[in-house]
């Protein structure tokens, strides 16, 4: 995988991550997530997988 490759999902999965957690904390409503801990756990997760992703995306467009 390319560093742009993986800076591109480290977005994509922080954001939707994020917007997980906001409604499964109740903040956004009007989705299945709504109130539901579990898409909010789910989310949490899904941002840190989006951090390590960017982490390994800057570290390997560093070495070229």
């Amino acid at each position: 995988m390319s560093g742009w490759f993986r800076l591109t999902l480290g977005l994509l999965a922080m954001i939707v991550g994020a917007l997980w957690t906001v409604q499964g904390l109740g903040y956004v409503e009007g989705s299945v997530l709504t109130d539901q801990r579990l898409g909010a756990a789910i989310g949490a997760g899904l941002v840190l997988v989006g951090v390590a992703l960017i982490w390994l995306g800057v570290r390997a467009r560093g070495r070229r």
